[in-house]
Order: C-alpha cells, then structure tokens, then sequence
C-alpha cells in the first residue's frame, strides 16, 4: 500500500468521529405527544421570527383537529407553538393556548 493511500486512509477514519459528533443521533429527535386544538380555530404557521412574529400562513386549523407538541421539548416563542398537524404531516407554529387534550387519541 502506498504512503499517499495509508495517508487518505487514516484522513477517513480520524473524520468519522468528528462528523457524527456533528449530527444529532436518532435518540435526540423527540416524536410529537399527540393532543387536539382546543380552540374554535387556531393559524397554523409555517415558520416564527422572534422580531416578526409568525409568517406564511398554512391554514386555519378547527376545534378537534389531530396535532402533536411535546411540553419542554418543542419550542414556545412568545406563546406560538412548534407544533405537528397529523392531517397533512407537517411542521408549523400555532398558540400554545389552542392546544389540549393530551395523549387523547
């Protein structure tokens, strides 16, 4: 084996630590708790700016509709919630007062 091959050889294998220190790992990741919109309707949001507030409205989500949040582990920014709308598999922000019943489906 040439020098120039054990030396890209060793290059790789000093990397992968260092990379996979990078990504977070699949344990990291918390799944959404699932509850329901408690309010009569709640925005939906497709992202939140902390001088801004929320922008790109999605859709108006109704009383009953299927979400998930995890309490302490997705974020709240001035009362908007990270939130998981089962309808359409999606991601977005809403009030953390709208959400509700817990674990109830």
């Amino acid at each position: 084996m040439t020098r120039r091959r054990r030396t890209l050889i060793a290059a790789c294998l000093l990397g992968v630590p260092a990379a996979t220190a990078l990504l977070p790992s699949a344990e990291a990741a918390v799944p959404p708790e699932h509850a329901i919109v408690v309010c009569q309707s709640a925005s939906f949001y497709a992202n939140y700016n902390s001088s801004s507030g929320p922008s790109g409205l999605l859709r108006t989500l109704g009383y009953g509709d299927k979400i998930g949040h995890t309490p302490g582990s997705h974020p709240v920014y001035n009362g908007w919630a990270a939130s998981f709308d089962y309808g359409p598999n999606d991601w977005g922000y809403l009030r953390i007062e709208c959400i509700g019943g817990y674990n109830s489906w």
